[in-house]
């Protein structure tokens, strides 16, 4: 039976890619002034590029962005400083993403987090969200001093759930850090869909997050 789901953060509680166009066009209306000589929609284009998914860290895109546009009245440590001040202020959770919690409390599911990145950061956006109302645990890389697709990792969090890993589903939209990671400890892996990752083939797939249920149904009825 199924007791406990973790979910990835970005990518599939937080919609991500929308929540950075919306930052940096506002970001850039911020600092407007020493980038007149940038169109707005190039400046937040080449951004979202080097970005790559958020798999590049950020102090190298702005020194790239200084670099390419010969930006000499801003720093990289400026602008950085607005990115972790300020992405919280935009951060928009995917379609159903509260339905689904809702829905995993009312069944007494557990429900952890398990996220790569900055400590400070990342909970700042989970309380933007409101997510962390909904969770029994939540496991950050750096605080962690370990992230996925490690294992031990994911042994931590069902520790703390107090669940097996048969009893445990993973929602993530990375293929090897979160499908396949979480399934080489036992738990059931869910891929939430992103083109951006090309077609990942697997038996768990969703759309859209109340479709996680489907899987919770399932294996309910095959106990």
């Amino acid at each position: 039976m199924i007791r406990a789901i973790l979910f990835d953060l970005d990518g599939t509680l937080l919609d991500r890619r929308q929540s950075l166009e919306q930052f940096i066009c506002e970001q850039y209306n911020r600092f407007s002034s020493h980038l007149m000589s940038i169109e707005k929609s190039e400046y937040c284009s080449r951004f979202l590029e080097l970005d790559n998914n958020g798999y590049t860290w950020k102090d190298k895109v702005y020194a790239t962005l200084l670099s390419e546009y010969n930006i000499t009245t801003l720093t990289q440590e400026q602008l950085l400083h607005d990115y972790i001040t300020n992405f919280q202020h935009h951060c928009i959770p995917f379609k159903n993403t509260h339905e689904l919690l809702q829905q995993l409390k009312q069944r007494n599911i557990k429900i952890g987090i398990i996220t790569n990145g900055f400590t400070e950061f990342q909970m700042s956006n989970l309380r933007a969200l409101h997510i962390h109302t909904y969770t029994n645990t939540i496991l950050v890389s750096e605080a962690e001093g370990i992230k996925k697709p490690h294992p031990e990792i994911f042994e931590r969090a069902l520790q703390r759930l107090d669940v097996k890993a048969e009893e445990c589903l993973y929602v993530g939209d990375h293929p090897e850090n979160d499908v396949l990671g979480s399934e080489q400890v036992g738990i059931l892996g869910v891929w939430k869909k992103d083109s951006f990752w090309g077609n990942f083939k697997h038996s768990r797939i969703v759309d859209d997050l109340l479709e996680v249920l489907s899987f919770l149904e399932v294996e309910i009825k095959t106990q």
